[in-house]
Formats: structure tokens, C-alpha cells, sequence
């Protein structure tokens, strides 16, 4: 999937969970780390995919393709080296899409 299309659904998926009070506590995370890499983080509290489960990904295939995408305590949270953030944030948008 091109990473434009990736972005509009994140954006799409974003708005919908603008309700006044969800935007100003939780909301979505992305970092850089120094593995080197990506980190995401997205609150699921208030949102349909709050509770859903979700099954862990992990790929370690050295320093340069690894992966690991995972629900815990109400956040989705993906981290990956620097090829991975495309692959992280479709993996978060299939979960939800499937609540």
C-alpha cells in the first residue's frame, strides 16, 4: 500500500476519534529511536478498539529488519528499524479496521 494511503487512513482514523475530549488526553505518538528505528504509540482508550486483542508481531532478522507491533495496557505500540514505520502503521490500521 503506497504510504500516502497509509497516512490519509491514519488521518481519517485520527479525526474519527476527535470528540472533544479524546484529542486533548490521548492521541498518537511517533518517535525515532536509537537502535536505529521507529516507535508508534496510539492510545486505544475511548475508541472501538479499546480491549480488542491483538496478536503480537515480532521479526528480528538482525539490526536492520526487525519489527515487533503489540497491544498493551490500552496502546497500541510498534517499533521497527527505519524501514519499518509504513509496515507499523498499516499493521495499526488493519487491527482497527477489524473491530
Amino acid at each position: 500500500m503506497p504510504d500516502a494511503e497509509i497516512l490519509g487512513r491514519l488521518s481519517d482514523w485520527y479525526q474519527s476519534q476527535c470528540n472533544g475530549t479524546w484529542e486533548h488526553e490521548l492521541g498518537i505518538v511517533i518517535d525515532t529511536i536509537d537502535n536505529p528505528g521507529w516507535l508508534v504509540k496510539i492510545d486505544l482508550r475511548g475508541t472501538p478498539s479499546e480491549g480488542k486483542e491483538f496478536p503480537e508481531m515480532n521479526i528480528n532478522n538482525g539490526d536492520r529488519d526487525w519489527l515487533t507491533c503489540a497491544v498493551k495496557d490500552t496502546k497500541f505500540i510498534g517499533a521497527g528499524d527505519p524501514s519499518k514505520l509504513a509496515l507499523i502503521l498499516d499493521s495499526f490500521l488493519r487491527f482497527v479496521k477489524s473491530s
